[in-house]
């Protein structure tokens, strides 16, 4: 599928949110819902902002073991001091990326992130990367996990909200790509996550505009030639070559000091723009650039979709987490090699177009 840029009008997008067509057809490779789960609502309009007031979460009660003073901060060790913004314009280049390839492991009601020390207390997540995510998932145990993902070294947590159609779950099938992108113009000032680093992007909470406005924003739901859709797409057609799909980017300047803050969020920030040009670069406040994750989700379903719910709400209460737990050498490798270097890396660090350049991790994904 051809890549789209995310740089059309506001008009554009917000015109493709609101079309509606009719859906046909069924859905493939899904998996029975547990017993008591409820019929999905349909989802084929979008709700007003205050039917959402109704999804409250519930309030944490417990914290992380990686925040023993419970605060909500977790200090980065060592902090990251005394960094500016890049305002440099390397040559131009026009990939600076590499993929992490990571397969669906399990579900479940846990956010390690929100609601660490909780089991259960979640709404279904449906988890990628790391097998043993979990409630009680902290920095040393992902460490110690195993992992889906294609590099062994990649052993972070990954979860978004499960997709439901009806009271089944539909589960991506095989590895999904999740890209690591320069979200700045200086792509040679990208460093690599460090280590705990842990993140939510976007809410549960948010309303269909506030999805549809988010800085991460990329082509919403997709299906078919249907793009655009803050909604589910009800025109999507039921072929076997045809699935849901999300694309969503996640903020890539980090403040430096905190591995997670009370929020989740306000330790990241998205790149602005330098002024008088078109170049982005990061906030004064979040000098760090690390990598742009992207998510590129594909869900195994088509036709009518008009009972597809999230279990976190509608359509547009998609978002999702990641927990970094990457082996360190084998992330700065990939960073520097894929991101720094320019080139647009498979899960490997090997970019086809410039085979001098050689590949970052050997054949097992593993550092040579």
């Amino acid at each position: 599928m051809p890549r789209r840029s995310k740089l059309l009008s506001g008009t554009l997008i917000a015109g493709a949110a609101l079309l509606t067509t009719l859906g046909l057809g069924g859905v493939a490779a899904s998996v029975d819902a547990p017993a008591g789960t409820a019929a999905a609502a349909p989802a084929a309009a979008v709700q007003p902002a205050h039917d959402m007031a109704a999804m409250a979460m519930p309030v944490s009660t417990a914290h992380s073991p990686d925040d023993p003073d419970g605060d909500g901060y977790i200090p980065a060790n060592p902090p990251v001091t005394g960094a500016t913004p890049s305002t440099q314009d390397p040559p131009h280049r026009y990939f600076h990326e590499f993929q992490a390839n990571c397969s669906v492991t399990h579900t479940a009601p846990d956010d390690p992130i929100v609601y660490p020390q909780q089991p259960g207390k979640s709404h279904d997540h449906t988890f990628m990367g790391n097998t043993s995510t979990n409630a009680n998932s902290t920095t040393a145990s992902l460490d110690a996990g195993s992992t889906t993902c294609k590099a062994p070294g990649d052993k972070s947590g990954y979860w978004m909200p499960t997709l439901f159609n009806g009271s089944q779950k539909i589960l991506p099938v095989g590895p999904q790509t999740i890209y690591y992108k320069a979200g700045v113009t200086d792509y040679t000032s990208v460093r690599p996550f460090p280590k705990g680093l842990r993140f939510v992007v976007a809410s549960p909470m948010q309303t269909a505009e506030e999805f549809r406005n988010h800085r991460g924003f990329v082509e919403g739901w997709e299906c078919g030639d249907s793009f655009f859709n803050v909604t589910f797409p009800t025109n999507c057609p039921s072929r076997a070559d045809v699935q849901l799909n999300i694309r969503f980017q996640a903020p890539s300047c980090w403040g430096g000091k905190y591995l997670d803050t009370p929020d989740h969020k306000s330790h990241m920030a998205y790149p602005v723009v330098k002024p008088g040009t078109n170049d982005n670069m990061c906030p004064a406040d979040h000098p760090v650039a690390l990598p742009m994750i992207e998510f590129k989700m594909a869900f195994p379903v088509n036709g009518d979709l008009s009972q597809a719910r999230l279990a976190s709400g509608p359509s547009y209460s998609f978002h999702y987490d990641f927990f970094n737990a990457w082996d360190d050498a084998t992330l700065k490798a990939l960073v520097d090699h894929c991101v720094v270097g320019g080139l647009q890396c498979d899960a490997r660090g090997y970019d086809q177009t410039h085979p001098e350049a050689g590949a970052a991790l050997n054949a097992d994904y593993r550092l040579p």
